[in-house]
């Protein structure tokens, strides 16, 4: 499946691959493409340079294809695990596409389709470098909203040459940098560091809840679905709402489909893509990949894996390496214990479990709700919520039970102990009115 992909994340390279790849690079070296070698480095060295490349954690490669052949790559290289104060940023690096290969948008496909996987992976901070040499690069990167913070005199040397570099950054949750600040003069460097109040905390995500039941946006107590509210019968009109209300992320549920196995409110779900443009997590009854990519085709962001996590661990492996930084994992528990078929039935596996497992498949995100305190306002699971988050080395998103702004601010505090905690998923609560959606976007932010 993902050989019909123009992009794609690059898990094992097959010879053909290998060999596509390698003359790509040097095609690009020798037209100064700013791979970072000056030569041709001849087969053996890229062969062993990408064999490697794929052992390390820390990096991802992502390949571009014209006419099923790979002709470009690029790298996002994340901080290494001790480094928790950038555990926010990516950096991309090697973005290229051969010379004989331009002319066809596929930089610009590339560049879009990674920086995509970095905010589904849950960073907020995306940066580049770049020779001031590579002018085709830099108006790529312009072009598609990166800021230039600075300039590095003494940046590369090729040949006798000394050439600048320039440095590039986007902020991922579609925010400018403010205006840059002046230089201080290193004499009042100190009584500046002084004087200078603390950065403000990370911001955390507030996904607003669109629970989906024959066609209406509803909100159950405690997951049972004979207990279910009904807000609103025009779920897309609701969508438009909380993007109006400045919310940057939905998150949709299709709960017939949790129980019955399939998607049973696909045109309420297509409805709200067709009326909104922030990006949205769909979970409920997706159980195969033809449900997954049906989905992540059709406009939905990221896909919500739940039961079938447990189930069917080998589905879930493969659905992250097709398309990766699109997959999460849900995991709901009853005194943490993992529930799955709309929380139906209860199994004996503990949710830290799960969430390791799920982490080595692959899974870009972890949502974690305690399913009794579900729709009961009565506040998160915090002590849940942090273990789980300071286990596992990628996003968690915290869910079940906030009924007021002080829940909230709880969470926030909570998340400066536990740095995966990435959001918080909202449901009744905002449609009650308990909490008002400025109110909570000022507290997470």
């Amino acid at each position: 499946m993902s050989r019909k992909k123009p992009v794609h994340r690059v898990l094992e390279l097959e010879e053909d691959d290998l060999q596509a790849l390698c003359e790509a690079v040097d095609a690009a070296i020798l037209d100064g493409g700013g791979f970072g070698w000056i030569q041709p480095q001849g087969r053996q060295v890229l062969e062993r340079y990408f064999k490697g490349l794929l052992l390390v954690p820390e990096r991802m490669l992502f390949a571009v294809r014209l006419d099923g052949v790979i002709v470009g790559c690029a790298q996002l290289v994340r901080a290494p695990r001790n480094n928790e104060a950038q555990a926010m940023c990516v950096s991309l690096m090697h973005l290229f596409v051969a010379p004989y290969a331009r002319k066809h948008g596929l930089g610009a496909q590339l560049l879009h389709e990674v920086e995509n996987a970095a905010r589904s992976m849950g960073y907020r901070v995306l940066n580049v470098d770049i020779p001031d040499t590579q002018t085709g690069a830099i108006a790529l990167f312009r072009k598609a909203g990166f800021q230039q913070w600075g300039t590095h005199p003494h940046y590369a040397r090729i040949g006798d040459q000394t050439v600048s570099g320039l440095f590039f950054t986007k902020l991922l949750d579609g925010t400018r940098l403010p205006s840059p600040t002046p230089v201080v003069d290193e004499t009042r460097m100190t009584q500046t560091n002084q004087s200078s109040t603390p950065s403000p905390a990370r911001a955390l995500t507030l996904y607003p809840a669109i629970d989906l039941k024959d066609g209406a946006c509803v909100r159950l107590r405690r997951g049972e679905m004979d207990d279910a509210t009904v807000y609103s019968d025009d779920p897309a009109a609701q969508a438009r709402a909380w993007c109006d209300a400045g919310f940057k992320w939905l998150h949709a549920v299709d709960l017939n489909g949790a129980f019955e196995g399939q998607s049973a409110n696909a045109p309420a779900v297509r409805a709200i893509l067709d009326a909104t443009t922030v990006p949205m997590q769909l979970g409920g009854g997706l159980r195969d990949m033809s449900a997954i990519a049906g989905w992540l085709e059709a406009g939905v962001t990221r896909v919500i894996l739940g039961s079938v996590a447990v189930k069917n661990p080998a589905l879930v492996r493969e659905a992250c390496r097709l398309f990766p930084g699109r997959i999460v994992a849900g995991i709901d528990a009853r005194s943490g214990r993992v529930a799955t078929e709309g929380w139906a039935e209860v199994s004996d596996m503990q949710a830290t479990e799960l969430a390791l497992r799920m982490q080595e498949a692959g899974v870009a995100a972890i949502i974690f709700t305690e399913i009794s305190r579900d729709g009961m306002l009565e506040g998160l699971d915090l002590e849940q919520t942090v273990a789980l988050a300071n286990t596992v080395t990628i996003p968690v998103i915290a869910s079940g039970g906030v009924g007021t702004i002080e829940h909230l601010a709880a969470l926030r505090k909570a998340a400066n102990h536990a740095p995966g905690i990435e959001g918080v998923i909202v449901g009744r609560a905002l449609y009650d009115g308990r909490v008002s959606p400025a109110e909570a976007l000022k507290v997470l932010g």
